[in-house]
């Protein structure tokens, strides 16, 4: 058994996805000067991201650059930084890639974290910190003129700054990094909301009916507790987006026709609100980069039979107990596949840092990389995912169903084991698996452990049976209609440009 190691130095927690961040988008630049007189000015479309949040300022810049390469001048505004942040902020100067001419960045000031946050609440703390920016968004959105600026474009987590938008005179829209499914949810959430019900599963409710969406499990929502600051915000989060000019989704309609229909139909507003235009521009993903160093986990797919591995990876911050590491690794060997797996660090003590790189002979159980040496590979922390899932030799991905991972699964045309650890990730899964057929979960993912033989069952099925054989067909034939999307003439790269033209005008 092989493995490789990617390490990097440790770094604050929040800090830590800054430093992922620079990697991941390049040089920042200064807001463009204004154009001289007789110099015809270009319309400015301001993106707000929200602090710290890879997963979401990837798409974001994606879109950036897109807009940008049609003639608009795009600034990416990061907002809601804490002090704390001061000493890896940096990645808007140290960053090595440049970004294309007309795509610039801007940090707005520091902002402390509300004292009303629970210091747990890892997502109302991303909502108030990019709430607490908005004074800061609206002083930077007056200094580049108003009169300019033809568009302002929100991730949800900046939602409430709809109204700075609206102060200003500047058509507002929300990009939504995750599915038309899940933007539906959003729109939906004021419907099945009950004050009186603090917790669904507490008062019966076992499932929720979204419109244009298959059945989704109350222990399966991102937030079912009625009483949480969470829950709150994303109820208010259905209003902010009914007041904005659009909704911008990365996703493509032929991939979720029932739910984007459901949505343009004004089946998913509460009575009485607007239903905003929807724009499916996706699938948006990270753009390859070019690299003198090539990662070796490609070289050795290179040698694997076609379709023949299954990949594991689990997102940037999905970490495993010791014990669940053991049982994953004890059921890769039951099951006899070939693998290409990524292991991180279990969490731990370095939670508040860039997790160090795991200690394989210590973690995995004894023996195992040498039992499964030219089986499979483990690869320490990272691996270039989109590389890996778009390499021949790939036939199934396990992946804890963030929707980036999902886009570049689709795009690879890999068929999936769906094991969803946080956030909306559980919600993606109902998609993937019962509204796309794109995935079949693992069993016991909402549970404390997933043993090793429901691994090297689920793998076995992947990869052998007669079902494998036709998910991986489905995946194919999604991909398909994804590139198809995105060509010339395709359903996505219509609705960019007819968007940008919007802007434009």
């Amino acid at each position: 058994m092989q493995s490789k190691t990617h390490s990097s130095d440790a770094k604050p927690q929040h800090s830590r996805h800054l430093y992922s961040l620079a990697q991941a988008l390049g040089r920042a630049t200064v807001l463009p000067e204004m154009a001289s007189h007789g110099e015809k000015a270009k319309k400015h479309v301001v993106v707000y991201a929200p602090p710290a949040m890879i997963s979401h300022l990837v798409p974001l810049v994606e879109l950036g650059k897109l807009v940008a390469a049609h003639g608009l001048e795009v600034t990416v505004v990061l907002g809601g930084l804490t002090e704390d942040d001061a000493a890896t902020v940096s990645w808007a100067e140290s960053a090595a890639t440049a970004h294309p001419a007309g795509l610039s960045f801007h940090r707005l000031p520091h902002v402390p974290l509300p004292r009303d946050v629970p210091a747990h609440d890892y997502v109302a703390q991303t909502f108030a910190l990019a709430r607490a920016s908005n004074s800061d968004l609206r002083d930077f959105l007056r200094a580049a003129s108003p009169s300019r600026a033809s568009a302002l474009v929100l991730d949800f987590y900046c939602g409430s700054a709809v109204d700075v938008g609206a102060e200003l005179g500047i058509p507002t829209y929300f990009f939504y990094t995750s599915s038309i499914s899940g933007q539906a949810g959003l729109l939906y959430y004021p419907m099945v909301h009950d004050t009186k019900t603090p917790r669904l599963r507490d008062h019966g409710v076992d499932h929720v009916q979204v419109p244009g969406n298959p059945p989704i499990q109350a222990y399966d929502l991102p937030e079912e507790n009625a009483d949480s600051q969470g829950y709150s915000l994303f109820l208010a989060l259905g209003e902010q987006m009914c007041k904005s000019h659009g909704l911008i989704v990365n996703s493509f309609r032929s991939l979720e026709p029932r739910a984007a229909d459901a949505i343009a139909n004004g089946l998913c507003t509460p009575p009485g609100r607007r239903t905003p235009p929807l724009h499916c521009i996706g699938p948006l993903l990270k753009s390859e980069e070019a690299s003198a160093n090539r990662h070796e986990c490609l070289a050795w797919l290179d040698a694997q039979p076609e379709a023949s591995v299954v990949f594991l990876c689990f997102g940037t911050l999905g970490r495993f107990s010791v014990e669940q590491t053991r049982q994953v690794a004890r059921g890769l060997e039951r099951s006899g596949q070939r693998f290409l797996w990524v292991v991180r660090r279990p969490p731990g003590e370095d939670d508040m840092q860039k997790p160090a790189d795991p200690d394989l002979d210590a973690l995995l159980p004894c023996g195992f990389l040498a039992r499964t040496k030219g089986k499979g590979l483990v690869v320490k922390s990272w691996a270039p995912q989109r590389e890996v899932l778009a390499h021949a030799a790939v036939g199934g991905f396990v992946t804890h169903c963030g929707w980036n991972s999902a886009l570049e699964a689709i795009m690879g045309g890999v068929p999936m084991l769906a094991w969803p650890m946080y956030a909306e990730q559980r919600m993606n899964k109902v998609f993937l698996v019962e509204g796309l057929q794109l995935a079949v979960a693992v069993e016991g993912y909402n549970k404390e452990m997933v043993g090793d033989e429901e691994v090297a069952a689920k793998v076995r099925w992947l990869m052998e049976s007669d079902g494998g054989r036709e998910l991986r067909e489905r995946a194919r034939a999604a991909m398909g209609r994804a590139k198809e999307a995105l060509s010339d003439g395709g359903e996505s790269r219509t609705s960019l440009l007819e968007l940008v033209g919007q802007w434009k005008r």
